[in-house]
């Protein structure tokens, strides 16, 4: 069985899906386009945060995600 767990080497995999519905989730509610939500998100302390594998913030779905970053900016 190959070994499973998230290091910092692929924790990359995850980031896009999570990344994706946390802007559905701006651009709706503050009526910003995706790219611009997007580019938000990936610009905020909460994405550093989010790829950095030891605060295992990974761990959140995209809907807890969304209200730390809400509380951060």
């Amino acid at each position: 069985m190959t070994d499973r767990k998230i290091t910092s080497k692929n924790l990359y995999l995850l980031l896009p899906g999570k990344v994706s519905k946390m802007a559905m989730m701006y651009a709706s509610d503050f009526g910003l386009s995706i790219t611009e939500a997007l580019r938000r998100i990936y610009q905020s302390a909460t994405y550093r945060q989010l790829e950095d594998e030891k605060t295992k913030l990974w761990h959140y779905g995209p809907v807890a995600l969304y209200q730390i970053f809400l509380e951060q900016n």
